[in-house]
């Protein structure tokens, strides 16, 4: 049998996108994204949940969200999850479950440009 690993979600960033370089060419950005759910519970109380994700994108995305994207933007976010591992400082392992993205789709306005005053 075969498998898949597709996650889409949505929702609003955490906080402005973070990029940096790795290697001469690529770029690799990473924002958090709150997914909120509301419902009813069996006593007929609403509830209100929030799951927050951490999103990581890669090549000309990742300069795209950095560019136009920060925190509380609505995305639609197409990806897959990725599970990593790595020993810390002091020898202590961690791990880490995150949705490396493939697509960011922008749902809501550009960021703002600054304005010059003049």
């Amino acid at each position: 049998m075969g498998t898949m690993n597709r996650v889409y979600l949505m929702g609003n960033l955490t906080h402005d996108p973070e990029s940096r370089k790795v290697g001469d060419d690529s770029t690799v950005t990473n924002f958090g994204l709150a997914i909120n759910e509301a419902y009813q519970n069996k006593n007929g109380e609403k509830v209100e949940t929030t799951c927050f994700v951490d999103i990581v994108v890669w090549g000309a995305q990742a300069l795209a969200c950095e560019t136009y994207l920060e925190k509380g933007a609505p995305v639609l976010v197409e990806g897959r999850l990725q599970f990593e591992r790595w020993e810390a400082d002091g020898g202590v392992s961690r791990t880490r479950l995150r949705v490396k993205a493939d697509r960011v789709q922008f749902l809501g306005t550009r960021k703002a440009e600054p304005v010059e005053a003049g």
